[in-house]
């Protein structure tokens, strides 16, 4: 279950890391390594904590619903939804929506959502006392 709850901490490092995706976007063209596949590791991670940055909810589950949402809008790519939409190419919507089919995308989601899986797991194991 969801729960309204604002975080200050998680709503910062989703700017950060918005900041890097722009980043990204923008500046490292060049860098194709880093445009195709880091982008869409960390654009899991920013999904992450922007939905932490509003919300109390069960880490695994969030983390599932990021990776089938991520999922279904690259699935969405490949009946190119954003012409269908009504986006003309090279518009925000167009370019957030994304306008490729990859299935090396989709390898890219789920190696984020499990670099968050990871993450959440060490940082529970290091609040929680250990059972004697």
């Amino acid at each position: 279950m969801m729960k309204l709850q604002f975080s200050l901490k998680y709503f910062l490092i989703s700017i950060f890391i918005f900041l890097i995706e722009v980043l990204i976007a923008t500046k490292l063209k060049d860098v194709s390594f880093v445009r195709a596949y880091l982008g869409d590791v960390i654009v899991v991670i920013l999904l992450y904590t922007l939905v932490k940055s509003f919300f109390r909810v069960d880490n695994q589950k969030l983390i599932g619903g990021i990776l089938i949402f991520s999922c279904m809008v690259e699935f969405a790519q490949y009946f190119n939804i954003a012409e269908k939409l009504g986006f003309r190419e090279g518009s925000l919507m167009y370019i957030v929506i994304g306008n490729s089919f990859s299935w090396i995308d989709i390898l890219c989601y789920a190696a984020g959502c499990l670099l968050i899986y990871i993450f959440v797991k060490m940082t529970e194991n290091k609040t929680t006392p250990a059972n004697s």
